[in-house]
């Protein structure tokens, strides 16, 4: 089919939003990508910007604190090489011929013994000691200040340079940042914000000052092209949609309102609970008119199928109860002949054949009254009354020698297939058996738990279970054929002394 046929057999609204989708489409996916690149290069300007700005920040904050350690070292080395009478009188006249330098300094040793100060500048014994020529710069310890200390002839000087002129050289400088905070290796000094309001993202930056000794992190507002920026940079898409919009309401009466009422009608169908009534009115679309018409016959169709699968399943499962309670009927039929056999035999040995023989066809015969019982409900074998029934069952047939065994049930409630019931009834008769033959006066101890959603844990607990040093015949034909049917149940038989378990497989419970 050529490409122009298959485009006229398109719905209307389909074939106006491809015409539409094919003229608009491209240019607005050009227009927007233009608009993305240049979104792109906006934001990268704003990161230079703002980098730009916590540099200048940075360098200003530098350089007011290099202004005061050269002014206090050229100080301090003149009016030490006086000697230290009158020495800080000396470096204060000094100083103060310095515009913007800090006045509050103080004159020490070389071992960093104070001579005298001017100003207030605290506790400076935390200060590392500094060699003549050397700068150290460090947050001021009891101070909002940065203690510069400089090391000269004869000694070193130490002067504060307090939280407001560095703020005032930060914010004197170029652009504008929104925090400063001035941090070394055991304080930090806040210069400056963090300011508040609503949605406000900081870029932060991190600027060494003096040689390293302090580190200046500096914030600066996130300064971005926004999503409703961008938006705006959409509006070819956004006619796009626009016009897909109103190609859908033009349409909509024509096909979307008259398909809504089909699709309720529909909806509103129950098989069995009475006819299909469809709307006799779709609109004059013609194609709505052929879906609603072919939607009355594919349900005619499946209804009369319908009807004939339930017939045939109804006759088929009539047909398996029929055959479970034949294969009852006949198990009970060939456990009463053996019965009968048994007592007229004249050898012990042959009527304890015949009685294990029974006991065996007694437990097929309680699994197929249990499965015939469930077939209703169709989940399965539950295999709580199933194990419940087959113990009373081989207590009453077991010898009177035996009929003191005692037989201790634990079950959850658990459905299974058949095939597992049979293997399990199977499992359970042998031991039990073997139990009456050998340890009539020990009990046996079953129980069933629900290891997950589709498996469960039959373990059987036993003084007869217990390993047979001598290694009898007997003891491993029985091992023999408890372990061919615990591989029927497609699980390892865990042995342990005195105790047998097993996994099952399960349906999930309801």
């Amino acid at each position: 089919m050529k490409v122009p046929e298959r485009f006229a057999r398109l719905p209307t609204a389909a074939k106006l939003l491809l015409i539409l989708t094919a003229v608009l489409l491209p240019i607005g996916i050009a227009l927007a990508w233009m608009g993305n690149s240049g979104i792109r290069q906006a934001n990268s300007a704003l990161e230079g910007r703002a980098q730009d700005q916590a540099r200048a920040a940075a360098t200003a904050v530098e350089s007011l604190i290099a202004r005061n350690a050269l002014a206090l070292r050229i100080a301090a080395n003149g009016a030490l090489a006086g000697g230290e009478a009158g020495s800080c009188e000396r470096a204060r006249r000094s100083l103060a011929i310095v515009p913007a330098v800090s006045q509050s300094f103080e004159l020490e040793t070389g071992e960093g013994k104070p001579l005298c100060s001017t100003g207030t500048v605290g506790d400076t014994g935390s200060l590392p000691l500094v060699a003549p020529g050397a700068i150290n710069v460090r947050i001021a310890p009891n101070d909002n200040a940065v203690a510069v200390r400089v090391g000269v002839i004869g000694g070193m000087a130490t002067a504060l340079v307090p939280l407001g002129e560095i703020r005032t050289a930060a914010i004197d400088a170029p652009g504008d940042v929104a925090t400063i905070v001035l941090q070394d290796d055991a304080r930090e000094l806040r210069v400056l914000g963090p300011p508040s309001g609503p949605d406000l993202s900081l870029r932060i930056s991190e600027w060494p000052i003096g040689d390293g000794a302090l580190f200046a992190r500096i914030g600066s507002l996130d300064q971005r092209i926004t999503t409703r920026d961008r938006l705006m940079l959409l509006l070819p898409l956004l006619m796009w949609v626009a016009a897909a919009l109103i190609t859908w309401l033009l349409v909509s009466r024509l096909l979307i309102r008259p398909l809504k009422r089909l699709e309720r009608a529909v909806l509103a169908y129950r098989p069995g609970e009475g006819a299909l009534d469809l709307p006799r009115k779709v609109g004059p679309s013609e194609e709505i008119q052929e879906l609603r018409d072919a939607f009355a016959r594919a349900v005619a169709r499946v209804e009369k199928s319908e009807r004939e699968t339930t017939g045939a399943l109804e006759g088929q499962r009539r047909l398996v109860r029929e055959v479970h309670h034949r294969v009852k009927n006949n198990l009970q039929v060939v456990a009463s002949l053996l019965n009968i056999h048994g007592r007229n035999a004249e050898a012990p040995g042959a009527r304890a054949a015949y009685a294990g023989i029974s006991r065996r066809v007694g437990a097929l015969s309680i699994v197929h009254r249990n499965h015939y019982a469930e077939m209703e409900e169709n989940r399965g074998i539950a295999v709580r009354p199933l194990l419940t029934e087959l113990a009373a069952e081989l207590r009453a047939s077991a010898p009177d020698e035996a009929r003191r065994l005692a037989i201790d049930l634990d079950l959850d409630n658990v459905n299974t297939t058949q095939d597992v019931a049979v293997a399990v009834s199977f499992l359970i008769t042998e031991i039990i058996e073997f139990a009456i033959l050998h340890a009539p006066e020990e009990p046996v101890e079953i129980s069933l738990r629900r290891t997950s959603e589709l498996t469960a844990r039959l373990a059987l607990s036993s003084p007869v279970l217990v390993p047979d040093e001598e290694g009898s015949r007997e003891k491993v034909q029985f091992e023999r054929i408890v372990g061919g049917l615990a591989k029927q149940l497609r699980s390892t038989l865990d042995r342990k002394l005195g105790r047998y378990s097993v996994d099952l497989p399960v349906f999930p419970p309801a």
